[in-house]
């Protein structure tokens, strides 16, 4: 799709498949199936990359029956919890799509906006997309404070040793043109992940965008798995990828 094209674009309805979807899965048997049936609908997806992260739960089995009879589904199963990064490594290996995205197997994140990421790839301007949950006009549920002041003190530190401006680092919504993702040394295991990228697409040079996006967050009785020790250890990632190298 050429840049004047994609200008008209108003949703996923308009833009032709291009995309490797990667998700990575850990105990998510109540969601995953609708996640998968939800992303397959959408028009830009031309392959689904799924790394079942050593479930414990029924999330293997269903998986497996998905995958049977989805031809677009490519599965692949972790021995042990090894971390959302782990299975993002391997799911980054395994795409073909001109543009891969990260989609996590629960519904915080609307696949319907994937436009909004492939934009500024799609259209010549960008190497990168992050997505932000503090602006545009998105619906937003309203959850933690001191989430929500962790998340601006990391974006703040992270800005600090990139140079960008960016206002989310730590949004699960980020896509990138295949052989930028696929050319990047990725180290760390967990959620870690966010941070680090950040740092290395920044060091490189490359052009990154921002757009808004919606966020339907969970709580920890939903199933939210993300803790105080991951945001240690994303304050440990800044420091390592920005200062330390």
């Amino acid at each position: 799709m050429n840049p004047e094209a994609f200008a008209e674009a108003k949703s996923n309805a308009d833009i032709a498949p291009c995309l490797s979807v990667v998700m990575p899965v850990y105990n998510e048997e109540a969601t995953v199936t609708k996640v998968l049936e939800t992303v397959l609908k959408q028009r830009p997806v031309q392959e689904v990359v799924v790394v079942d992260d050593g479930s414990a739960d029924k999330t293997g089995e269903k998986l497996e029956a998905f995958a049977k009879t989805e031809p677009r589904v490519k599965l692949f199963r972790q021995t042990s919890n090894q971390g959302k990064g782990a299975a993002l490594r391997k799911g980054f290996q395994q795409a073909t799509a001109p543009v891969v995205i990260v989609q996590d197997a629960d519904f915080e994140y609307d696949p319907a906006e994937y436009y909004l990421l492939l934009g500024p790839i799609v259209g010549g301007k960008a190497d990168v997309v992050l997505g932000s949950r503090l602006i545009g006009a998105g619906a937003h549920r309203v959850l933690y404070f001191w989430h929500s002041m962790g998340n601006k003190f990391l974006t703040l530190l992270s800005n600090i040793g990139t140079d960008l401006n960016c206002t989310d680092i730590e949004s699960g919504y980020k896509a990138f043109r295949r052989e930028v993702i696929q050319g990047i040394t990725l180290e760390e295991n967990r959620f870690g992940f966010e941070p680090e990228i950040v740092a290395k697409v920044a060091k490189l040079k490359l052009r990154i965008f921002e757009v808004p996006i919606s966020y339907y967050g969970r709580t920890y009785a939903e199933g939210k798995k993300i803790g105080w020790k991951d945001g240690v250890s994303a304050l440990r990632c800044i420091l390592k990828y920005n200062f330390l190298r």
